[in-house]
């Protein structure tokens, strides 16, 4: 269930540089929030919750990252543990399968995340393209 605060996260575009007329240099950025020893939350995270929202299985999420099952399930717990509420909803597999899906609390700091990526691009493009700028042809 997802309230009006919290619509549906989308991965944030890489910016572009127009330096020459058809020349578009792609330029990415990766936000990494360090919440002290408690949690790191970064584009890896973020990637495999959006893995799991879309696919509703932490194994496939994993895999479509070129990841273990345990690393995913891994990274998954260690999310949990550190909000207050889970991010992660799973069930067993059984005779009905298994599966997972992210919680209220997950797609909201799926989204707040992925907007401060968004705000952070928005907001710096003076600085990047000054970095840009001194770059090497």
């Amino acid at each position: 269930m997802q309230d009006n605060q919290n619509p549906p996260a989308q991965k944030t575009p890489d910016a572009t540089s127009q330096d020459t007329p058809g020349n578009a240099v792609p330029i990415r950025m990766r936000l990494r929030l360090h919440f002290g020893d408690l949690l790191m939350l970064g584009p890896g995270k973020a990637d495999l919750l959006e893995g799991i929202r879309d696919t509703g299985s932490i194994a496939a999420a994993g895999r479509g990252m070129s990841m273990s099952y345990k690393r995913a399930w891994s990274l998954v717990e260690e999310m949990n543990t550190a909000f207050r509420l889970p991010l992660v909803h799973s069930s067993r597999g059984g005779a009905h399968g298994g599966g997972a899906s992210l919680t209220e609390t997950g797609e909201a700091v799926l989204a707040h995340y992925r907007r401060l990526e968004a705000i952070t691009l928005q907001t710096g493009q003076d600085e990047i393209a000054a970095i840009e700028a001194l770059l090497a042809p």
